[in-house]
């Protein structure tokens, strides 16, 4: 796994999703643009992209949904003003939302298939190498590596396809893909079976595929193959159940808490949570929620 064409350099956020759990707000604004504190989610997501090695940075859109490419890009006047005003902080803030040697590249969507279908719509840019995918309102946050860089480091060895794993509750695994398999002695899963939101009683576990995949170019030919799945969307759970058998496909059960951001409970937790170690904030925060009269 050391050769260029195998090192891990481009990831894909799909994004073009319609956020509608989140109506009204997500009429005007993407669900990834929603802030916990102060940045917004797709900003977290590509800030462990980042911790991993991720060189270029690629957002599947749709037409409408211009805030996350404007995000992203330079905002001149902005850091001019905040120059004169010498406010380097902010200024700094703006300015390192995408590091040196990072490029980003906005793609559309024309409708929205499915994760598979916003999957698909990289290839070119992908192209011929492994890449990872990552899901903006699946935040992770971890006390060490961020959770894509304990999968890359988990990868290198052994290569293929991998997934973020987790142990959800029995009557949880309807809302995910589940995984089939036994973990080796690495403490990597072997999955043997993917089954994308099966019935709680013919899930064949309870591990649960969450928002972070590494992928092969090869997932392109299958999503091809693959019929529309759950929902009449293309899933890309489906088209990786293709793959087992003919490449290894690992699951990662990796180290950090997960906060289900396109739910508005796991949103408002998330918010709570990060809120009690913001740097700014954490102290008064922490002294309102003691002194709050609950109904």
């Amino acid at each position: 796994m050391s050769s260029e064409k195998n090192k891990l350099r481009k990831a894909v956020f799909p994004v073009a999703g319609y956020g509608t759990r989140f109506l009204p707000v997500t009429k005007a604004s993407p669900k990834e643009m929603l802030p916990i504190v102060d940045k917004p989610l797709i900003q977290y997501a590509v800030e462990e992209a980042v911790e991993a090695g991720i060189e270029v940075l690629i957002f599947v859109n749709n037409k409408s949904k211009r805030a996350i490419e404007d995000y992203f890009d330079d905002a001149r006047e902005l850091s001019d003003h905040l120059a004169r005003k010498n406010r380097p902080a902010l200024l700094e803030k703006i300015t390192g939302i995408v590091p040196a040697g990072v490029s980003c590249v906005n793609l559309r969507q024309t409708e929205a298939n499915g994760l598979g279908d916003a999957v698909l719509c990289a290839e070119a840019v992908v192209h011929d190498e492994p890449f990872a995918v990552l899901l903006a309102d699946d935040l992770v946050r971890s006390d060490g590596a961020g959770c894509l860089k304990q999968m890359t480091d988990a990868w290198q060895n052994g290569g293929g396809t991998m997934l973020a794993l987790e142990e959800v509750a029995a009557q949880a695994v309807s809302r995910y893909g589940v995984i089939g398999g036994a973990r080796g002695g690495d403490g990597l899963w072997r999955v043997e079976q993917l089954v994308e939101k099966p019935p709680p009683a013919e899930a064949p576990s309870r591990m649960a595929v969450i928002g972070r995949y590494i992928l092969q170019p090869g997932i392109f030919d299958h999503l091809r193959n693959t019929r529309p799945g759950v929902g009449g969307e293309l899933q890309l759970t489906d088209a990786i159940a293709r793959q087992i058998g003919s490449q290894p496909v690992r699951g990662l059960n990796y180290e950090g808490r997960r906060y289900d951001c396109g739910s508005k409970l796991g949103y408002l937790r998330a918010n709570v949570e990060y809120a009690l170690e913001h740097p700014d904030i954490a102290g008064e925060f922490r002294d309102y929620l003691k002194n709050l009269k609950l109904p």
